[in-house]
């Protein structure tokens, strides 16, 4: 029962750090994996319970997303589907072991990724058009990592979308959720016919990110952003160092 609340706790906070700044990850999966939940089907859990507030931030932003060309729409949601069922079916073809391995280092990139992604949407923004706009070349890789491992791709998928031209951050932020929504519907399906998914705790979790995502916006009026991210980064570069600690 104890687990239980602290999986919720960790869903609230999870939720609501990624209503606001991102990073509910580094809480979300590492709760797990201290819970007694193995690594490979803790990521696939915590995956799976982010995905109530992928659903309800895409219908936030509907209006945003209802401006794109249809039929674009289709076929990005169309590749980032194809490229995260390759991450996910990647992600089980993975060992613990080899997983547990590569975790700290997962998580340390994810961490970075956070702390610099202002400094990265502005690299990749003025570099508008090195790329081939909403291409498959760029979308499917960023997918393929988002299907193996969920942590910092708001933040990838943003920077891509600059790159790719996209100016509007409302259309961007809302082409980010739906299709991390996506993309994650598609690992939820690969995860659950492999029996990856700890349903409890996934439904519990859920719960907790639904209600931390409604509490986001209000108590974003009221925390200094800076002083948010720092401290996400931090326990970011904290659990990365205790993954690593656990290798030893």
């Amino acid at each position: 029962m104890a687990d239980l609340i602290l999986i919720f706790l960790a869903g609230l906070l999870g939720g609501l750090l990624n209503a606001i700044a991102g990073g509910g990850t580094f809480i979300t999966f590492p709760t797990l994996v201290f819970a007694g939940v193995p690594v490979i089907a803790a990521n696939a859990t915590s995956t799976v319970a982010a995905l109530p507030g992928y659903l309800s931030a895409a219908i936030g932003f509907r209006e945003d997303i209802a401006e794109l060309n249809r039929k674009l729409l289709l076929r990005l949601t169309g590749w980032t589907v194809a490229g995260g069922a390759v991450g996910s079916s990647l992600l089980l073809m993975s060992s613990e072991s080899a997983f547990a391995l590569l975790v700290p280092f997962l998580l340390l990139g994810a961490t970075l990724v956070f702390l610099k992604g202002a400094q990265i949407r502005e690299w990749a923004a003025r570099r508008s058009g090195a790329v081939k706009a909403f291409g498959a070349g760029t979308l499917v890789p960023v997918a393929i990592y988002g299907g193996y491992f969920n942590g910092g791709l708001g933040i990838v998928l943003l920077a891509l979308f600059s790159m790719w031209g996209m100016t509007n951050l409302h259309a961007m932020n809302g082409l980010k959720c739906w299709l991390s929504f996506a993309l994650s519907v598609v690992s939820l399906l690969i995860f659950a016919a492999d029996s990856k998914i700890v349903w409890v705790p996934a439904l519990v979790m859920g719960l907790g990110t639904i209600l931390g995502g409604l509490a986001g916006a209000p108590v974003a009026r009221r925390i200094p952003m800076p002083m948010l991210r720092k401290l996400i980064a931090a326990v970011g570069f904290g659990m990365s160092a205790v993954f690593l600690f656990r290798l030893i």
